[in-house]
């Protein structure tokens, strides 16, 4: 409905007055729309990009880390095989899990009709290394050099014990899909520390397609479309339709926005609805990263001693290397959040020559990610999180033989580590018992993690809510509880 002219009569009003009799509710519709247009005025006539600010006007709490790299490992790594070492697997290598272990708790379809649930130890050898003695697989040579720089917690668990639901799970709040991604939430809250780029970046393995990603899981669900995830990749054009089409200069694409803009100011004082707002603002973003975006992917320039962080695998666009490298080049200007995905640790069987491959490929990277940040002095408010969507079974799916087993979705526990922003570098957090099957101190689910990493960026995880079909939601849902002894 739009609102009122000056020369139409309000349906009742009883005097000859041709000015409308404007109710209250019209009057707060009006003087929003009018705020609206302030903003895409500034919008469309911004000099200088500054920034974009959330809906917070500050913080909470004073913020530990300002910006997110989030190292998703698609699949569900097995927590047996690279941290959680568990030597009494190996002696009963063979035997059946005890029923007093399991407790009847629910497996997978894809094990649940096997004869046996063998127990299989890890063929990998443990040790313990650094000053803070954390046990890591011969898988990670180069993540056990750096293990006082990384807080380990071995007693995260989900409810999810699917992908699709899991994955949802960690990356939102909810299994079902359709709500805000954690990314999109940051984005909503603290809003955005570098106008030409966007305040949440997404960076997925193009190697790595064994399991399907699909681009809800960086949505922006029900919060404003400006929030959503934006995926770079590592073809020609690393935004898809950023390019200005064969015969369109920059000149022609500038007038073009500013005309358009015109005609969507006068729609959205029509309508009302800020989604219009947020279309315009994505055009102008769009604009600004015809210049930021290739600028940020340009790799060239990085001194011969980065490669030799990250290893030779980073002069390749499109590998988890790479990405890491483009991870560090966003930090250092200001993107909010940065999320990468490496799939391929989904080892129902073949699990040894699988996990070394996923291994090889993250191993080297992280550690140069790390070092590549403390070199430059972000990783003190960069935090940097590395985890799948839940564990590994200890016993094999499928035939167990000396040199071959498999591993089954295992959501009751699994490890994640984090490094910088604010968490006690040197901790391993959690126990599991002797079967690596259920958790024997401090669990931690996946709401906890969430409220926790909000914490550090000085957000009350109960308090970024957002009303929807007469609700407030929150990435946290109703559940979650800050984890603080894994906080410095």
């Amino acid at each position: 409905m739009s609102i009122l002219s000056r020369s139409q009569t309000h349906p009742f009003s009883t005097s000859g007055d041709l000015s409308p009799i404007i109710n209250r509710r019209l009057f707060l519709r009006s003087a929003g729309l009018s705020l609206g247009s302030l903003a895409l005025s500034h919008l469309l006539h911004a000099d200088q990009p500054r920034g974009t600010p959330g809906v917070l006007a500050k913080p909470h709490h004073p913020p530990k880390a300002k910006r997110i790299i989030y190292l998703f490992m698609a699949g569900g790594p097995s927590q047996l095989d690279l941290f959680d070492h568990k030597p009494l697997l190996n002696k009963m290598n063979g035997q059946d899990l005890p029923d007093s272990v399991r407790k009847g708790q629910r497996l997978t379809g894809m094990s649940a009709f096997q004869a046996q649930l063998p127990l299989a130890g890890s063929i990998f050898k443990f040790s313990r290394h650094g000053q803070c003695g954390a046990t890591v697989s011969e898988l990670l040579p180069h993540t056990a050099k750096m293990v006082d720089d990384l807080c380990f917690v071995k007693s995260c668990y989900t409810e999810a014990i699917n992908h699709d639901p899991a994955i949802t799970f960690v990356q939102t709040g909810s299994q079902l899909a359709g709500r805000p991604s954690m990314g999109a939430w940051l984005s909503y809250g603290l809003g955005s520390l570098n106008e030409n780029l966007p305040a949440f970046v997404v960076l997925i393995s193009k190697d790595r397609t064994e399991q399907g990603l699909y681009s809800r899981l960086w949505g922006n669900g029900f919060l404003p479309s400006t929030h959503q995830g934006v995926q770079f990749r590592s073809d020609k054009d690393a935004v898809l339709y950023l390019a200005n089409p064969e015969g369109v200069s920059r000149s022609s694409r500038r007038k073009l926005l500013d005309r358009l803009g015109e005609l969507n100011r006068l729609q959205a004082e029509q309508e009302g609805d800020p989604e219009i707002l947020s279309r315009v603002e994505q055009y102008e973003m769009a604009y600004r990263m015809q210049t930021s975006v290739p600028e940020v992917m340009d790799l060239s320039k990085e001194p011969e001693s980065v490669y030799e962080l990250y290893g030779s695998e980073a002069k390749k666009p499109g590998t988890f290397a790479a990405n890491c490298l483009l991870a560090r080049r966003l930090a250092q200007r200001n993107v909010r959040f940065i999320q990468l995905y490496h799939p391929g640790w989904d080892h129902h069987g073949g699990l040894p020559s699988g996990i070394r491959r996923q291994a090889s490929d993250v191993d080297r990277a992280c550690y140069g990610l790390i070092q590549d940040l403390k070199r430059t002095g972000l990783l003190d408010d960069t935090l940097v999180v590395w985890g799948g969507e839940f564990g590994r079974t200890n016993y094999s799916q499928g035939k167990l033989t000396a040199t071959d087993y498999g591993r089954d979705h295992h959501p009751r526990c699994f490890t994640m580590w984090f490094a910088g922003g604010g968490f006690r570098p040197g901790l391993t957090y959690g126990s599991t018992d002797d079967f690596g099957y259920n958790i024997t101190a401090h669990p931690v689910h996946v709401h906890d993690l969430q409220a926790t990493i909000l914490h550090q960026l000085g957000i009350d995880h109960e308090k970024l809510t957002y009303k929807f079909q007469g609700r407030y939601y929150r990435l946290t849902d109703v559940h979650g509880e800050v984890v603080r002894p894994v906080l410095a």
